[in-house]
Order: structure tokens, then sequence, then C-alpha cells
């Protein structure tokens, strides 16, 4: 094993000890001691990657932000419709913080509130990720799939408001359980509110009767309507 391999491997054991002594006892509770021996190593060699305790906070979203968007982008390869692909990204942040619930707790309850997170590289990463938000959205825009009045930030406001305030409650309340669960019901709401439906059209067919069948020579004006199909629920192929 190389030494960079062995480094990143310590640094990672040590962000993973922090993210549970931060969740489990608070972040102005929480002692760099207490950190040490969750990672099982000495105080100083936290210090030698991470130069405080605010450090060590800071930089615990960074590599999750950057494995969970690449791994969005591999999967979001292989989807073609963007309604589908937005619901893949809903699904993938539910399910991350259903399944990493100290990961939850360390970024709504403490990194929110702190507003020199804003300042550092990590929060870079946390945006780059939201940034596939968008790209999906406009690039639904552009085919038509979404309404070319949709405001593409908005609607991430919306989605990641909305997955912020379920988790939230799931951190403090520990509902709902299953937060994956939710992923089709919120993916339909959003698409409720963008998706371009067909114009309904009007045809006006004019008859003109022979003067046997229509003595008064008026004419017959019939108007069908034709409604717009209802989206079909988004799947992810």
């Amino acid at each position: 094993m190389t030494t960079l391999l062995k480094s990143k491997i310590r640094k990672e054991q040590i962000l993973g000890a922090a993210e549970r002594v931060f969740a489990q006892k608070g972040y102005q509770e929480a002692t760099i001691s207490d950190v040490a021996r969750q990672a099982k190593v000495s105080e100083a060699t936290i210090y030698e990657y991470f130069p405080s305790k605010e450090e060590l906070l800071f930089s615990i979203p960074g590599e999750t932000a950057r494995r969970g968007k690449e791994n969005l982008e591999n999967m979001l390869r292989f989807l073609r419709k963007a309604a589908d692909k937005i619901r893949a990204v809903i699904h993938h942040y539910l399910l991350f913080y259903e399944t990493h619930p100290d990961y939850a707790s360390v970024a709504m309850l403490i990194l929110k509130q702190n507003r020199k997170f804003l300042e550092v590289e990590a929060y870079q990463d946390v945006r780059e990720l939201s940034r596939l938000i968008l790209n999906v959205i406009e690039e639904g825009i552009r085919s038509g799939e979404f309404k070319s009045d949709t405001n593409p930030y908005l609607v991430r406001a919306t989605i990641l408001g909305t997955i912020e305030h379920l988790v939230i409650r799931r951190v403090l309340l520990g509902k709902p359980e299953k937060l994956a669960d939710i992923t089709d019901q919120l993916t339909e709401l959003i698409m409720g509110g963008i998706v371009a439906r067909r114009e309904e059209k009007v045809w006006n067919l004019r008859i003109s009767l022979g003067a046997e069948e229509n003595p008064g020579g008026t004419v017959l004006l019939a108007e069908k309507k034709a409604k717009s199909p209802r989206h079909p629920k988004s799947q992810t192929k």
C-alpha cells in the first residue's frame, strides 16, 4: 500500500469518526479527543490533516458531494427523459439521507447554521452537486418536455427545500422513517407544475348542406375539443 493511499484512508477514517461524533454529541460539545478515540488515532494525527475542529467539520461534506455528483452523472447518462432524471436525482438524495443519518444530522443541523461554511471549498462541491438539478431542468426546457417559462432555480429550490424539510423532521422526530418511499410522490408533485401539456385544440367544422337536406341554406358549426393527455407516471428506465 502506497503512502498516498494510506494517507487517503486515514483521512477518510478521521472524517467518518468526526461525522459520528458531531452527530451524536453536537459540534459545540464534541472535542478533538472524542474524534481521536472514535477514529482510533492520536490527536496529533488529526491535526496533521485538519488544523482545527472547524476545518474538520467543514471537510465532511466535500468528498461526499464529489462522490454523489460522480454517481449521479453516471446514472443520468442512461436515462433519456428529463422527468426520469429528476426522479433519479430526488431518489438519490432521499435514499442517501435515509441511509446516512449521521451525515444528515451534521449537514442539516450543524453546517446549515454556519455561515462560514459558505466560504470554504467543500461548499463549492455541494453547489456543483445541486447544479446537476439545474442542468436536468434546463435540458427538459430545451427539449420541450418542460414548460418554456419554467424557472429552473425555483424548481431546484422547491426540490431541495422539500427534501431538507423531510430530512430535518426525520432527524428530529424520526419520521418519515422511509424517505426513499416518498420519491414518486415528490416527483409527481414537481412534474405536475412543469411538464409541458399539449395545447387544447379546437376544430371548427363548417358543413354546408344542400337545399334538399337544409332548405334554409344554414351553415352548421360543429366544435370538438381535443383533451390534453395526462402525463404518465415518470419511471426510471
